[in-house]
């Protein structure tokens, strides 16, 4: 059987083999979704900070180097960086039990606790800091408790750092709350039966899986603090070198029309601020990696 030059062409040519089609997107509308994003980003996040970093950029070098370097604006950075810290450090392991009650315990009126805990996010923060210099206050309901002994619990740093609790404890809580709801409890069971105790079981079994949540917990309830201007104005007694913070100093500026070196004390806030975030994230990744690993 002879085969005639065509055939042979056709024999030699290779099939291709049609493209496959793309599946679609299990949810529709991305790159609608991405625009809308980007530009909410853009005109609420970059724009204001772009705006404050081109404040900074047109202020005289002699007044970048004053407004850093004022006593006065060193003492209110210090006190609002020390009683943030403060405050996330001691809402950690209260915000933590908190979480804990909610989510392990059916106790009566548990749905009111949890409800409470989110008071301090709907109240507005004039009103807590009135509320709170109203029981914090020698002549109040707990600061009357306290005057006897001759502690202090309004107009001085302590009471500086009750409201910066007061702000910060429900993103512990929020935070943690649901890794514990999540948590199984056959792994309790299982650290008991192996002899574990309470404690070991608490420090080497359910700590090392709440870890990553307490940190990001702690640190939204630092960064919340750190900026925190209506709840605290009111208890702090806003004493310049004594119990002045920093949004308070920023007020200051404004209201003698100083706005560059406003400017500059914010834009030295948002650094570190935004620094200490970027610092506690990394640690936080390392935490959920060393914990996969672990597992």
């Amino acid at each position: 059987m002879t085969t005639t030059p065509v055939a042979a062409e056709a024999e030699a040519t290779p099939t291709v083999a049609p493209r496959a089609a793309r599946p679609p997107r299990s949810i529709p509308g991305f790159a609608p979704s991405l625009a809308i994003t980007g530009t909410v980003l853009v005109v609420l996040v970059l724009v204001p900070l772009g705006a404050l970093v081109l404040a900074v950029a047109r202020a005289p070098w002699d007044t970048i180097v004053r407004a850093l370097t004022d006593a006065r604006t060193l003492a209110a950075v210090g006190l609002s960086v020390g009683a943030s810290a403060v405050a996330a450090l001691v809402a950690a392991p209260l915000g933590v039990a908190i979480a804990w009650t909610l989510a392990r315990y059916d106790l009566p009126g548990r749905r009111l606790l949890d409800a409470i805990v989110d008071v301090p996010f709907a109240l507005p923060t004039a009103v807590s800091g009135i509320a709170l210099t109203a029981l914090c206050a020698p002549s109040g309901w707990i600061g009357a408790l306290f005057a006897p002994l001759g502690i202090e619990l309004a107009f001085n740093r302590v009471g500086i750092a009750i409201a910066l609790l007061f702000t910060g404890l429900p993103f512990v809580v929020r935070t943690v709350q649901p890794v514990i709801e999540d948590l199984p409890a056959e792994i309790e069971e299982a650290a008991s039966s192996l002899g574990a105790s309470r404690a070991q079981t608490f420090l080497r079994v359910i700590l090392p899986s709440l870890m990553p949540s307490i940190v990001a917990g702690t640190t939204l309830a630092f960064a919340r603090a750190l900026g925190e201007y209506g709840s605290v104005v009111f208890i702090a007694g806003n004493m310049p070198m004594r119990t002045e913070i920093a949004p308070l100093r920023i007020l200051s500026h404004l209201e003698s029309y100083d706005y560059a070196s406003a400017a500059v004390v914010a834009l030295a806030m948002l650094v570190a601020s935004a620094g200490l975030l970027f610092a506690v994230n990394a640690a936080q990744r390392r935490l959920v990696d060393r914990g996969a690993q672990g597992a």
